[in-house]
């Protein structure tokens, strides 16, 4: 009986090792419990760390506009606003480690983009939502465009007032 809880134990072990190197690509969302989403019908755009290319802020700054009067929010050029909304974009390179690689084959290398957008209480700054997607992208390709859009739903599709309770 000890052997078969041992083995046991050493097999849960091998798995979770085997699954810790793969990075996890897709979108989480941490709404605020104490905040009624429903009530939020007005935002204002803040600069966060914004996309370095002009035409990737425009689409993602766009993509989320879409997304947020989908919901029902009204943008607001001057004057109060039930939210502040940011987002940060940020690119990198994944690695995959567990692929044996050598002088004649090289590990085969990802570009992975980030994108975290927050929702902020105006005058406190306090965090209403924080939304994270992390997703394979073509940094060169002419699919850029779908990618955030795809990227972006993904995001707001796990908006509280749109994930059944």
């Amino acid at each position: 009986m000890k052997r078969l809880v041992i083995l046991i134990g050493l097999v849960v072990a091998a798995v979770t090792l085997a699954h810790a190197g793969q990075p996890k690509y897709g979108a989480t969302v941490t709404a605020d419990k104490a905040t009624d989403f429903t009530k939020l019908k007005t935002y204002v755009w803040q600069s966060g760390w914004d996309a370095n290319d002009k035409k990737v802020h425009a689409q993602i700054v766009s993509a989320i506009d879409k997304e947020l009067k989908a919901l029902g929010f009204e943008l607001k050029t001057t004057g109060p606003s039930d939210v502040i909304v940011k987002y940060a974009s940020l690119r990198r390179i994944d690695v995959q480690a567990d692929v044996k690689g050598d002088a004649t084959t090289p590990r085969q290398q990802l570009d992975v983009g980030t994108l975290v957008v927050l929702m902020l209480q105006p005058g406190t700054g306090k965090e209403l939502l924080r939304a994270r997607v992390e997703k394979p992208i073509e940094i060169e390709s002419a699919q850029l465009p779908a990618t955030i859009t795809a990227a972006v739903g993904e995001i707001f599709a796990k908006y509280p007032t749109r994930v059944k309770k």
